[in-house]
């Protein structure tokens, strides 16, 4: 399944980035305005806490996690790179075990009938893939997008962006000769 792969990949992207992280740069100031590379991590381990919950048939009832929450970083906690690859390999086990026990087209989200895992592994994909960039670019990091993953994302992106307050920024325009890695970045009102 092209979304699924494309979602481990994305995920595979944003652990190598958290694995350049230095202890002292967890509480560094990240591209996202308000949030420190700690709070990014928090945000995407919400994330995928959310996904799983939801695969599990219960609500999440965390606060902190979702765009411009005060202090998504407390779900990081002292060692964010081992709570994200924890919180990762849970929600991959609980992911996995439902879509191979049913094919993904038909399987639901529990409790959200109009929501097929598919749409949740799009949106955390277009998520995670920001993210990387988001904590990378603060921390003098090149990343380079997979374009296979930042085309869906941007069709994505197109549909479902918000811009307030602690969400998106307005549009940046990107330079004449922008590959799409940098068109897609100033959609979402960043500068690459």
């Amino acid at each position: 399944m092209e979304t699924f792969d494309r979602y481990l990949r994305t995920q595979d992207a944003f652990d190598a980035v958290l694995a350049t992280v230095s202890p002292e740069q967890w509480d560094a100031a990240s591209a996202c305005e308000h949030w420190t590379v700690r709070d990014v991590t928090g945000h995407v381990i919400w994330g995928l806490e959310v996904l799983r919950q939801h695969a599990s048939g219960r609500e999440l009832t965390v606060e902190n996690g979702p765009a411009g929450s005060a202090k998504p970083g407390e779900l990081a906690g002292e060692d964010p790179l081992a709570a994200w690859r924890a919180t990762r390999d849970a929600t991959d086990a609980a992911v996995t075990g439902e879509m191979f026990d049913q094919p993904a087209p038909a399987w639901y989200v529990a409790n959200r009938p109009d929501a097929t895992v598919t749409d949740y592994l799009a949106l955390l994909t277009f998520d995670t893939l920001v993210h990387t960039w988001d904590i990378g670019s603060a921390l003098g990091v090149e990343v380079r997008m997979d374009p296979d993953v930042v085309a869906p994302s941007f069709s994505l992106a197109r549909l479902i962006i918000s811009r307030t307050p602690g969400t998106f920024g307005p549009r940046v325009k990107p330079p004449a000769d922008a590959d799409q890695q940098a068109r897609f970045l100033a959609f979402l009102g960043r500068s690459a």
